[in-house]
């Protein structure tokens, strides 16, 4: 399992890892503040590196969050979000008072579309006192620790993937949500596109079922792989606070919201950078 690099300061920042394989602070710079385009290649160098970064106080405007946002590419609105919201690329994430959250199991956002995202910055806006926390795992180590025959295998596998919950979340049929989003079909390892590491790419909120196998195969094979990230040595916890932001990069890692605050109030803010269909390079990795 690879180790990633000790603690580094750039021109403008500190970067300080939080775990020997993902996760890292970024100390002072004002997100919201003019950044050049040198400090926005060290922030997505950091980002490739560590696979999730983290930013504290950052009491910033909506309009602030976009714009830091669009310096690393398209923004999405996410097929959910009211027409009539002011700012429609800010997804907001609350607590519901009758029923707990449904962001608790492994997941990359998203993959449901056919350029699923680069990555996704979420915004602390409502805590809870205690709980509430998110923890991300590097799907890139959780690919590396398969058995070399297991790692041959699921390189020439395919999966479908399945975006249809949120119709259901609003009373709406499947088939009308699929008419805009039809089922994906991606590699079930991608090759990044900047760094060209491999990582598991299946996960159990979209990804229905693995091309050619059956059901039961397919159900067995993607449970192992989905196990993968639940390895302590391949995750990070991020305790929350107002105004703290998590920039995670979802080609190479998932996350995990703990749903251990309710009836606790917690409510979040996410920008998503629009990315690349996912892809597989034999070549590469």
């Amino acid at each position: 399992m690879a180790t990633i690099a000790a603690p580094r300061a750039s021109n403008r920042f500190g970067i300080a890892p939080i775990t020997p394989q993902i996760g890292a602070q970024i100390e002072g710079i004002d997100i919201g503040g003019p950044l050049s385009d040198e400090d926005i290649a060290e922030i997505y160098q950091a980002l490739l590196t560590y696979k999730v970064i983290f930013f504290r106080d950052q009491d910033i405007s909506e309009e602030q969050h976009i714009a830091f946002a669009l310096r690393f590419g398209e923004l999405e609105i996410h097929p959910v979000t009211p027409a009539d919201q002011p700012h429609r690329e800010i997804f907001h994430l609350k607590t519901q008072l009758h029923r707990k959250t449904g962001a608790d199991m492994w997941h990359s956002d998203v993959t449901w579309r056919e350029r699923p995202s680069l990555g996704s910055i979420l915004r602390g806006r409502i805590i809870p006192d205690v709980g509430g926390d998110t923890m991300f795992a590097d799907m890139v180590a959780a690919y590396e620790g398969l058995s070399p025959a297991m790692k041959e295998w699921v390189c020439t596998l395919t999966a479908v993937h399945d975006g249809s919950v949120f119709a259901t979340l609003q009373g709406k049929s499947k088939e009308s949500f699929w008419e805009q989003f039809p089922l994906q079909r991606h590699p079930v390892v991608r090759t990044h596109p900047d760094t060209g590491q491999r990582a598991l790419y299946v996960n159990c909120s979209f990804t229905t079922h693995i091309e050619g196998l059956s059901a039961k195969e397919s159900d067995w094979l993607l449970n192992h792989l989905y196990d993968q990230a639940s390895k302590p040595e391949y995750q990070v916890r991020f305790r929350w606070r107002p105004n703290s932001f998590a920039f995670w990069d979802n080609r190479a890692c998932q996350h995990y919201a703990v749903a251990d605050y309710w009836p606790a109030m917690r409510a979040m803010e996410r920008v998503t950078v629009v990315g690349d269909k996912p892809f597989f390079d034999p070549a590469r990795g």
